[in-house]
């Protein structure tokens, strides 16, 4: 069975940083892992991948500011948030895709930033 993990998420001041950690079990032909977020009333929107052989996309909002990186050999992706804002407070989950499943989601782990 599928699980992900996540972890790291919480409060923080606005210029501060946060690592979000995301390990992927019970899986194999992992092709690309990530994160994504939702906002109340929004819908839910790409942050960023990164595939296993470490290409990485990120949305717009985050570049230059937060960083995805992966753990191939522990099935672990990581988020670095460096000098989120306030407008980044959201629920982030994690992604898992993995070749001819469905995609995998995790619980999602809320991030406040305060300013």
């Amino acid at each position: 069975q599928v699980q992900l993990v996540e972890s790291g998420g919480g409060l923080v001041q606005a210029g501060g940083s946060l690592r979000l950690s995301c390990v992927a079990s019970g899986i194999f032909g992992i092709s690309l892992m990530g994160w994504y977020r939702q906002s109340p009333g929004k819908q839910r929107e790409l942050v960023a991948t990164i595939t296993r052989a470490g290409t990485t996309d990120y949305a717009e909002f985050v570049k230059g500011r937060f960083t995805i990186s992966a753990d191939n050999r522990k099935n672990t992706v990581y988020l670095q948030m460096s000098s989120p804002k306030p407008e980044h407070t959201a629920v982030y989950y994690c992604l898992l895709r993995s070749l001819g499943r469905d995609d995998n989601w995790g619980q999602g782990t809320q991030v406040t930033v305060s300013s």
